[in-house]
């Protein structure tokens, strides 16, 4: 089992930044993806970034190419997403989870946070 806690949402307005923080405890998981993910409502939830627990290889959504940057400390277990010029569209409850492999789909990933909200106000 692997347990994943976020942290960090918040409200903030257009064009500030927020960084989540994704701690992971219990089972070992040196070749895991760690991957974050959001959902606004009535909408599905949406890939956005993904990093090998083991190496460096990192892989973003289109959507947040260039203003999201994720990112880990393999020392305290946690895997963060730096969140620069946000925008009202962004405004979402932001997951972390665990897969196997390398996936940009959701059914892919084993475990999940129980989310974190950001909101963006314009």
């Amino acid at each position: 089992q692997v347990q994943l806690v976020e942290s960090g949402g918040g409200l903030v307005q257009t064009g500030d930044s927020l960084r989540l923080s994704c701690a992971a405890s219990g089972r070992t998981f040196s070749s895991y993806v760690m991957g974050w993910f959001r959902q606004a409502p009535g909408k599905e939830r949406e890939f956005l970034a993904a990093i090998r627990w083991s190496g460096f290889g990192t892989v973003y959504a289109d959507s947040v190419k260039g203003r999201f940057i994720i990112s880990k400390d393999n020392a305290k277990n946690t895997v963060s997403l730096q969140m620069n010029s946000l925008k009202p569209e962004d405004t979402a409850v932001y997951y972390c989870a665990v897969a196997m492999a390398p996936s940009t789909i959701a059914t892919m990933y084993n475990y999940w946070g129980q989310g974190t909200q950001v909101t963006v106000s314009s």
